[in-house]
C-alpha cells in the first residue's frame, strides 16, 4: 500500500513545538532520523528521514496562533479535499483551517469530528 495515494491511510507525521532546532536534535538521536534545516520558502519547517523516506515534520506554531502545548499530529490521504472537507462538515465536523494549496505537495485542509478530535487531510500531487 502507498500511504500517499490511497484515500483513508495514514500518510504524514508532524510535530509541532516551540523549540523545533531542540526536538529535530532530540528526535534525531532518538530514532536515527536526519532532520534537514528548513528551507526559507517553508519558514522554519523542517523534514525528517529515515534513510531515503521522509518520515515527519517538525515546525513551530504558526505565526498569530494561540498558545498551544507541543503535539504530534498527522495526515490522512484523501483523494479529494475540498470534498472531504465537505463531507465532514455534512457528517456533523468542522472545518479548523480551510482547504488550501501547499506548494509542490498537494492541497491540505484541518478538520474536527464531532467528539472534537482534530486531523489533517491532504491530496497529494501527481
Amino acid at each position: 500500500m502507498d500511504a500517499y495515494k490511497t484515500h483513508g491511510a495514514f500518510s504524514w507525521s508532524e510535530l509541532t513545538t516551540s523549540d523545533p532546532a531542540a526536538a529535530a536534535a532530540f528526535y534525531g538521536q532518538l530514532f536515527g532520523w536526519t532532520v534537514k534545516d528548513p528551507v526559507p520558502e517553508m519558514g522554519d519547517y523542517r523534514v525528517a528521514s529515515l534513510g531515503e523516506t521522509m518520515v515527519a515534520g517538525i515546525m513551530s506554531p504558526p505565526p498569530g496562533s494561540p498558545p498551544m502545548p507541543p503535539h504530534w499530529g498527522c495526515y490522512i490521504t484523501v483523494d479529494n479535499t475540498d470534498r472531504t472537507a465537505e463531507q465532514a462538515v455534512a457528517l456533523g465536523g468542522k472545518v479548523l483551517l480551510p482547504p488550501l494549496d501547499v506548494p509542490t505537495v498537494g492541497r491540505m485542509a484541518v478538520l474536527q469530528d464531532p467528539q472534537g478530535a482534530v486531523i489533517s487531510i491532504m491530496q497529494y500531487s501527481s
